[in-house]
C-alpha cells in the first residue's frame, strides 16, 4: 500500500509539472499580453512606458525562461498576483473553490442518490413502461444543454413563479441568525444545484441500469434465486455490490472533472465558482490565476482517479492496490 501511494504520489507531481509547462506556454503564446491591456485601458502611454513594464514583470524574456523563473518561485508556495483582482493568486481561488465544491458536491450527491436506485430499479424490470419512461427521461437529461435547462428554470422559478433567486450567492451580514442565513443560501443554491443534477442524473442512471443487468445475468444471482433468497436480498447483496464497481470508477471520475467542468452553470447562474474564474482569467490574459486554476483542476481530476481506485479496491476484493504499483 505504501508502496503504491508514494508511486501516484510520484505520477501526480510529474503530471502536474508536465500539465504546468502545458499551459505555461499556450497561455504565453496567445496574442496579446497584460501590458497590452494596460496600453488598451491607458491611451497616453507610450511605448517606453510600456517597455519599462514589459521589463519589470519579466514579459520582455523568452518564454520558458519566464516559465522556469515561475516554477521556481511556485515550488517556494509564491504563485503570483492576480492582475485583475490585485490579490495574491491563492486568495482569489481558495473561496471560489469551496464555492465550486459547495455546488458541485450538493449536485453529486443528490445525482447519485437518486441515480443509483432508480438505475437498479429499471434493471430489475427490464422493457417494463416504468423502464422506458426512465430511458426516455434519461436521454432527455443527456441531450439537453445546460445553458438550456439553466434559462428554463430560471424563467420559470425566478421570472414566472418568482420563488427563487435567478442567480448569485447569498449575502450573509454579521448578526444574521444561522436559520436565516442557511435558508436563504438553499434559496441561492436551489437552481444551480437541480441545473447540475438533472445534467448528470441521466448518464448515472445509464450506467447503473446497464451494470445491474449484466449483474443480474451472472450465473450467483440465478444460483441465489434458485435456492429460494428473497428477490430484494438478490438485489441488494448479490447484484447491487458486482454492478457497483464500474459505476464506482464513472463516479469518482467525473466528480474530478466537476471543479472546472461547472463553467457554463455558474456563468448562467452568476455563481463565483472555480470555471467561471479561469475562463475569466483566460479572456483577460491573468496568466498567474489561468495558469494556477488549470493546475487545480488538473490536480482534482488526479484525485478523483485515484479515488476511482481505492473505490474500485474496496468494493472489489479481487483488486489488489498493492499488486497495481509500478
Amino acid at each position: 500500500m505504501t508502496r503504491y501511494f508514494a508511486a501516484r504520489a510520484m505520477q501526480t507531481a510529474v503530471t502536474l509539472l508536465l500539465m504546468s509547462l502545458v499551459v505555461y506556454l499556450l497561455i504565453g503564446l496567445m496574442p496579446g499580453d497584460p501590458i497590452d491591456m494596460m496600453i488598451s485601458g491607458d491611451p497616453t502611454m507610450t511605448s517606453a512606458d510600456a517597455a519599462r513594464l514589459r521589463a519589470a514583470y519579466g514579459l520582455d524574456k523568452p518564454l520558458f525562461e519566464r516559465y522556469l523563473a515561475w516554477l521556481l518561485q511556485a515550488l517556494q508556495g509564491n504563485f503570483g498576483y492576480s492582475r485583475s483582482f490585485g490579490q495574491p493568486v491563492l486568495s482569489v481561488l481558495w473561496p471560489r473553490l469551496l464555492n465550486t465544491l459547495l455546488l458541485a458536491g450538493v449536485a453529486f450527491v443528490l445525482s447519485v442518490a437518486i441515480a443509483l436506485p432508480l438505475g437498479m430499479w429499471a434493471a430489475a424490470h427490464p422493457r417494463s413502461r416504468a423502464d422506458y419512461l426512465i430511458n426516455l427521461l434519461c436521454f432527455g437529461g443527456i441531450s439537453a444543454p445546460p445553458f438550456w435547462l439553466a434559462l428554463l428554470l430560471i424563467s420559470l422559478f425566478a421570472v414566472r413563479l418568482g420563488w427563487l433567486p435567478a442567480g448569485g450567492m447569498a449575502d450573509i451580514r454579521a448578526g444574521t441568525p444561522w436559520m436565516t442565513a442557511l435558508a436563504e443560501q438553499l434559496r441561492h443554491l436551489a437552481l444551480p444545484v437541480l441545473t447540475l443534477t438533472l445534467v448528470q442524473l441521466g448518464g448515472y442512471t445509464r450506467f447503473m441500469r446497464g451494470a445491474m443487468i449484466e449483474a443480474l445475468r451472472q450465473d450467483y444471482v440465478r444460483t441465489a434465486r434458485a435456492k429460494g433468497a428473497p428477490e430484494r436480498l438478490v438485489l441488494w447483496r448479490h447484484a447491487f455490490a458486482n454492478a457497483l464497481s464500474p459505476v464506482l470508477t464513472i463516479l469518482a471520475l467525473s466528480f474530478g472533472g466537476l471543479v472546472s467542468g461547472a463553467l457554463i452553470t455558474e456563468t448562467m447562474f452568476a455563481w463565483p465558482g472555480m470555471g467561471k474564474a479561469i475562463y475569466q482569467a483566460i479572456l483577460e490574459n491573468d496568466y498567474n490565476l489561468a495558469l494556477v486554476g488549470l493546475l487545480v483542476a488538473t490536480a482534482a481530476t488526479i484525485a478523483g482517479n485515484l479515488l476511482a481506485d481505492l473505490a474500485y479496491a474496496w468494493v472489489d476484493p479481487r483488486v489488489s492496490l498493492a499488486e497495481a504499483a509500478p
